[in-house]
């Protein structure tokens, strides 16, 4: 893979396919069609363009027993995700659908049109169990596609029709379009909703985030859940040491400012082909800081670019992650806003009607 080049790709985070050699896959050029096709132009390249294909799985619920993360099933309504963060830890999912984790990741994308169908019938098995479901855990649920196909707000409203409590992780403001269900879903204590807010520089993150809502945009859509009295996380994620860790006090100042409840920060995870691509972006974007950066990352990760292992994945080690840690505390302590549990309510789980029924309650 380049490690530099003199003309970023535009409105992308990654600079280039990153070629997936896991799971036996046939090595592929990167990005075998736009970027070879290019090569051979004389005039301006054209702009590298989004598809989107329908499938139709059989299931939509994932369950999972990852002893570090505190939900257990979750739901993504779309793979890939057009926002491009060149740091997403989910880009490697597209590797084992034979597509790159690079520019296919963010371009090449997949809608799930009967998620809230297959939604009800798991709800509906006899043996089901609730408990609070995550969407947003893999790719945002609110990236721009969903304007179109509005798979998201079809599944919020098969959880408050079976009154189940799910929980939604997003960086857009699109996350307002349902802000009558959100309402709702609040209003019986099935809901919690956190937006990840990385830096308040809008040109940063027009380059860590070309696609993403800008910094001003998270924080007015935080406004506008708090308002409405929906449970709401700001998440400083993901901190990017020597980029973005210097926002990390006044994103919490700002997030307690508007009333948000709960505040949290995530460390910058790296794995698989996400190292490479990272490392590629700060050759374009940061030439002068990438060593800095990685030097720290590897310090944080026990001398790699990333740790895989349970519990230590999610908890960074060393004197630099020890000095985030007290930070972010002592910023927390300074606007009197910490880490809240938002408590959802299962008891009232009802399964959908099958078979053609209406409910009659």
């Amino acid at each position: 893979m380049e490690q530099s080049r003199e003309k970023p790709v535009a409105g992308r985070g990654a600079q280039s396919a990153a070629v997936p050699d896991r799971f036996g896959l046939a090595s592929r050029e990167a990005d075998g069609d736009w970027r070879d096709h290019v090569a051979t132009l004389d005039g301006p390249a054209p702009k590298l363009r989004t598809t989107v294909t329908q499938e139709h799985p059989k299931s939509i619920v994932s369950f999972n027993q990852s002893p570090d993360i505190f939900f257990d099933r979750s739901i993504n309504a779309y793979r890939g995700c057009e926002h491009g963060c060149v740091y997403c830890f989910a880009r490697p999912t597209h590797a084992y659908h034979d597509l790159s984790p690079g520019l296919d990741f963010e371009t090449k994308l997949f809608a799930k049109p009967n998620a809230a169908e297959l939604l009800r019938a798991t709800l509906a098995k006899p043996k089901y169990r609730p408990k609070p479901i995550a969407m947003g855990t893999n790719t945002d649920p609110y990236q721009p596609i969903e304007a179109r196909f509005r798979i998201t707000r079809e599944l919020l409203e098969v959880c408050l029709d079976t009154r189940h409590p799910v929980t939604i992780t997003t960086k857009s403001d699109r996350v307002l379009a349902d802000l009558d269900l959100l309402k709702e879903l609040a209003q019986r204590r099935l809901v919690a909703v956190a937006i990840s807010v990385t830096s308040l520089d809008p040109h940063l993150s027009r380059l860590l985030e070309p696609r993403a809502a800008s910094p001003a945009k998270r924080m007015t859509a935080l406004a506008a859940l708090v308002d409405a009295g929906i449970p709401t996380h700001c998440s400083v994620a993901p901190v990017i040491p020597a980029i973005t860790d210097c926002y990390m006090e006044a994103i919490v100042q700002r997030a307690a400012a508007i009333g948000v409840a709960s505040v949290g920060w995530i460390p910058l995870r790296l794995p698989h082909e996400v190292a490479p691509l990272f490392r590629e972006w700060l050759a374009v974007h940061f030439p002068e800081r990438g060593d800095k950066v990685m030097s720290i990352v590897r310090s944080i990760r026990n001398g790699k670019d990333n740790d895989p292992n349970f519990f230590t994945r999610l908890r960074p080690s060393g004197v630099w992650a020890d000095l985030f840690r007290a930070r972010f505390a002592l910023a927390c302590k300074r606007a009197a806003i910490g880490k809240a549990k938002f408590e959802l309510d299962c008891s009232h789980f009802r399964r959908p009607a099958t078979g053609g029924q209406l409910r009659l309650l």
